[in-house]
């Protein structure tokens, strides 16, 4: 059965070998484990996992896929249909930790990236792929362009290292872009205390609110009165002239710190 894959779903599904195999290697699967897969498309990826794992469920929100993949009948599988996005998964996948695997939607990686972090007590391991510019940024540190907000809140609760670059012609369509696999690790521990896990994430946003701007002005943008911003910027040590991209893990912990006593 033929399939056209809908440019609104920002279908790109991966054939390339190779490439499979680098990713199911770096999931390191057991048979004692359970998988979690983010639209598998046509099941490439998905025959290679289902007799490396004991169970696999995987995420599919097109309903021809979806059809395909039941039709499997196959007792090692779950297909739960919807939107990644808007799936109850603390309903959905109660027994964790789970490995998830995933040639992931591009238009949506980073709004999925958020989500994962929320949900991060699900996963023991994580092996996802990106367009090359978004993955780039995860890995980035303080200091270059890509450095930004996907890069501090992931850092802070994983170890982020790269598997294997992915050229277009490895999928069908090719993308217009180069791909990327990074491998997630959970720390035992965040790399350094957030202090309020709320108040850090606005913090860190605030900074990057206004890039091309100063550190303060990015700040007051976002809505941080002046007079408190003055207060933890100093009581940081951190110049108020500066960037967000310049500043490390800690420095975002020393500010959110100050701004929770202002």
């Amino acid at each position: 059965m033929t399939y056209r894959t809908k440019k609104r779903f920002g279908q790109h599904f991966l054939h390339d070998r190779a490439v499979i195999d680098k990713i199911v290697t770096a999931a390191r699967l057991d048979l004692q484990k359970p998988v979690i897969e983010i639209g598998p498309g046509l099941g490439v990826l998905t025959d290679q996992l289902l007799p490396r794992a004991a169970h696999v469920q995987v995420m599919e929100i097109d309903r021809d896929l979806i059809e395909r993949l039941e039709a499997r009948n196959d007792p090692r599988l779950t297909v739960h249909s919807g939107d990644v996005l808007k799936l109850p998964w603390r309903d959905l996948f109660t027994q964790p930790p789970y490995t998830l695997v995933a040639n992931l939607p591009y238009n949506i990686s980073s709004q999925i990236v958020f989500r994962l972090i929320e949900h991060r007590d699900l996963f023991q391991q994580m092996v996802l792929m990106f367009q090359r510019e978004v993955g780039e940024r995860l890995v980035a540190t303080p200091g270059g362009k890509d450095y930004g907000i996907l890069s501090v809140l992931c850092q802070l609760w994983y170890d982020v290292k790269k598997v294997t670059l992915v050229k277009p012609g490895a999928f069908t369509p090719p993308p217009k872009v180069d791909s990327i696999v990074l491998n997630f690790q959970p720390l035992l521990n965040p790399r350094v205390d957030p202090m309020d896990e709320g108040l850090f994430k606005i913090v860190v946003k605030g900074a990057f609110t206004q890039r091309r701007k100063t550190l303060r002005n990015s700040l007051l943008a976002s809505g941080f009165s002046a007079e408190s911003i003055d207060y933890s910027l100093e009581q940081a040590g951190v110049s108020p002239g500066c960037r967000g991209e310049t500043l490390a893990l800690q420095n975002f912990s020393d500010l959110t710190k100050y701004f929770l006593k202002k």
